[in-house]
């Protein structure tokens, strides 16, 4: 029995340093796990420049070597001090954990030089390190809901702008035709939706008044198109924060790793493991 309370007790800890951030231990985790992940980021950005990595190629592939071993330190005690690891596998950050792990030990697998351009691809999977901040920016959570909530309204609004942008190019192709470089409706459909978003590559452009006019109501309307979605998302957000008074940041749960519960919460919201003790 002693060594079951023991065992509890140190998985209780780590879950507390590697999961929570509402304690100095677990604060101290996350700050040096941040600087490991700019360094590793910043190590990837310099490897692509021949220069650089031609004079510190020996540095750059210790380095990567040192962060990945790290990383995979780091994925290991995730997966330990949680009850239910297959919950964190197959997790968001789980995936960005493991992508962000395993391209320096494929390059045992790929060494022969038929493999290189696989190779050079893979090493691009390191770029995935940087999803591995979202999990330091406090508010993702709550931008993450807000998404979801609003991807209805969006949805909607998204298929709107499709079939306006279907209706006036097939009117653009009408009025401006080939000759202005107009040349079929889904050339015209592109030019118009180039030009609600207000990118306007400059590629194509109206030459006749007519045409010239409902380019400007589309440009018009674009600044709508903007505003918009945002207005949806931020709707929701307010919503999101409203509601989120309650809750109390930094807890987790020592069963499935999901965050923030509210502070009266007895069973997590994810998997209804107990959370508090009798």
């Amino acid at each position: 029995m002693k060594t079951n309370k023991k065992n509890r007790d140190w998985r209780a800890t780590l879950h507390e340093i590697i999961y929570g951030t509402h304690t100095p231990a677990g604060k101290l985790f996350d700050i040096i796990l941040l600087i490991v992940i700019l360094y590793s980021i910043i190590i990837v950005m310099l490897e692509s420049v021949p220069r650089f990595d031609n004079q510190y190629h020996r540095f750059f592939n210790i380095s990567e070597w040192v962060v990945t071993i790290l990383f995979s330190i780091e994925y290991i005690l995730r997966l330990v001090c949680i009850k239910r690891p297959r919950k964190y596998i197959f997790s968001f950050f789980g995936i960005v954990d493991l992508l962000s792990t395993i391209p320096k030990y494929l390059t045992f697998f790929f060494i022969q030089s038929q493999y290189l351009t696989a190779f050079r691809a893979l090493r691009l999977l390191r770029v995935f390190r940087i999803l591995k901040l979202v999990r330091f920016v406090g508010e993702s959570n709550n931008l993450i809901r807000s998404l979801k909530a609003s991807k209805t309204k969006i949805f909607v609004f998204v298929f709107f702008v499709l079939v306006v942008s279907v209706l006036l190019g097939t009117i653009m192709y009408l009025v401006e035709g080939p000759t202005h470089g107009f040349n079929s409706i889904p050339h015209s459909i592109y030019w118009t939706i180039v030009t609600l978003t207000t990118v306007g590559y400059g590629d194509i452009s109206p030459q006749t008044p007519l045409g010239q006019f409902i380019a400007t109501l589309i440009m018009i309307i674009g600044y709508g198109v903007i505003a918009v979605p945002t207005g949806i998302v931020s709707a929701e957000y307010a919503t999101t924060i409203k509601d989120q008074k309650d809750n109390v940041e930094g807890r987790s749960c020592p069963n499935c790793g999901a965050e923030i519960h509210r502070s009266d919460a007895d069973y997590c919201r994810k998997c209804g493991f107990k959370l508090t003790e009798e």
